[in-house]
């Protein structure tokens, strides 16, 4: 019966969220050419906050728990699990006022409305995962853009989406380069748990009634440790272990 439901709300949902994506396309064509970087922000955080109303009708909640003083003006690295792309929304809007930025795949910079064009324009990077000859040098400048501008970049260290909601271990390349390159930044470590049950039964339909928790845990100031491997293997341990199987 549930699954009966599901193909009814998913439905729905798919209508909102293409909706959703074609609407706010245009405007951040307009906003970004005409107003700026500011405007443009301003745009895609509303488009994320959209995506995540869309996402209500499948009985979607989502939980944020964040009892966390993180300062601004300061550069962030952003590192969570990684469950499904329905992580992107609630992490945008919950951590707006830091800017997040993210790491994507490089397919994804075209052929999306609205995401594509944000990630194209917004300042996250794209990257082939494919190639390193690409992929590490790209890294490398986005860590020098996330730290001259103090915004956050936004990392899910395994690489792919868990699809049973167990974390894939850490790879420790990107977040390496990153340490380096943004060497005054504040690590943020963040659990998402639910995600993956938007997903269990694939695209359509998706599954429904699901309570999405993001809990941020103690900022980490990069600057004082001196083994990166040891900040490494902290943060892999303080995301996983509020992960609810």
């Amino acid at each position: 019966m549930e699954k009966f439901f599901a193909y009814i709300l998913t439905s729905l949902f798919a209508v909102s969220f293409l909706l959703t994506l074609i609407i706010f396309h245009p405007i951040q064509w307009f906003c970004f050419n005409v107003f700026g970087y500011k405007a443009h922000k301003f745009s895609v955080d509303w488009l994320q906050f959209f995506i995540m109303r869309s996402t209500n009708i499948l009985g979607t909640r989502y939980t944020f728990i964040d009892n966390q003083h993180i300062p601004m003006g300061v550069p962030l690295i952003i590192v969570a699990n990684h469950q499904s792309m329905y992580d992107i929304s609630p992490i945008t809007w919950h951590m707006r006022k830091h800017h997040p930025k993210f790491i994507s795949k490089k397919e994804l910079g075209k052929g999306i409305p609205s995401v594509s064009y944000n990630l194209r324009h917004g300042g996250s990077v794209l990257i082939d995962r494919k190639n390193p000859r690409q992929a590490f040098p790209a890294l490398m400048k986005f860590g020098e853009y996330i730290e001259e501008t103090k915004h956050a970049a936004v990392i899910f260290p395994e690489g792919t989406r868990s699809k049973n909601g167990v974390p894939k271990p850490f790879q420790t390349k990107g977040l390496e380069i990153l340490f380096k390159k943004i060497p005054s930044a504040i690590i943020v470590p963040i659990t998402i748990n639910n995600s993956w049950k938007l997903l269990k039964y694939g695209k359509f339909p998706m599954g429904i009634g699901n309570h999405m928790t993001l809990t941020v845990h103690k900022p980490l100031e990069l600057a004082i440790f001196d083994d990166k491997a040891e900040l490494i293997a902290q943060i892999e341990t303080t995301i996983t272990s509020s992960i609810i199987p």
